[in-house]
């Protein structure tokens, strides 16, 4: 997909991309909080009735993850975002402006009402490597950046099932279309 070229997405791709990116980035979120300070078990203690906080927590984050995946295909293709993305990279910033915002409103919004209902005032901390803080410190910039990341994936993943390639690679690979 050159700069001079236009894209016309079709359902498959919008909800297929949707999808696949959602589980693609979510898989890679996961990874970065799961390997970073096993916030994924958390996750998985404020699922109700779980035996395996990992378990649950795996299985709870995916299918949010698909879910927002969903919700980012539903907004990527409205006409107003496809008249300004056009490039691989566009879609890759859009993903990242998505994960930063999902961050924002996830630890903002869906935490808390998760630990209100699961009746959890505050988060045992005791995965983490640094005691305090600089643990609470570490737990958050990891929080952050596992949506980055989400965020990032799911804008490539998405892009590239709706055919859009990075210019790189389309340079070196051109497309009969």
């Amino acid at each position: 997909m050159g700069d001079n070229t236009t894209h016309e997405l079709d359902s498959v791709g919008v909800w297929g991309g949707g999808f696949t990116g959602g589980l693609v980035g979510g898989i890679a979120m996961g990874l970065v909080l799961h390997l970073g300070a096993n916030q994924i078990e958390l996750l998985g203690g404020l699922v109700p009735g779980s035996e395996t906080a990992l378990a649950a927590g795996w299985t709870f984050h995916l299918i949010i993850s698909v879910l927002f995946g969903l919700l980012f295909a539903a907004l990527a293709s409205r006409d107003v975002v496809q008249e300004l993305v056009e490039t691989f990279t566009d879609y890759v910033i859009v993903g990242l402006a998505f994960g930063a915002l999902l961050g924002l409103f996830a630890g903002g919004v869906l935490f808390p009402v998760a630990m209100a209902g699961a009746g959890v005032e505050t988060l045992p901390l005791p995965f983490l490597p640094l005691p305090g803080m600089a643990g609470e410190l570490v737990s958050a910039l990891l929080f952050a950046l596992g949506h980055l990341v989400y965020g990032l994936v799911l804008g490539a993943v998405f892009a590239a099932i709706n055919g859009v390639t990075p210019a790189a690679v389309e340079r070196r690979v051109p497309l009969e279309r």
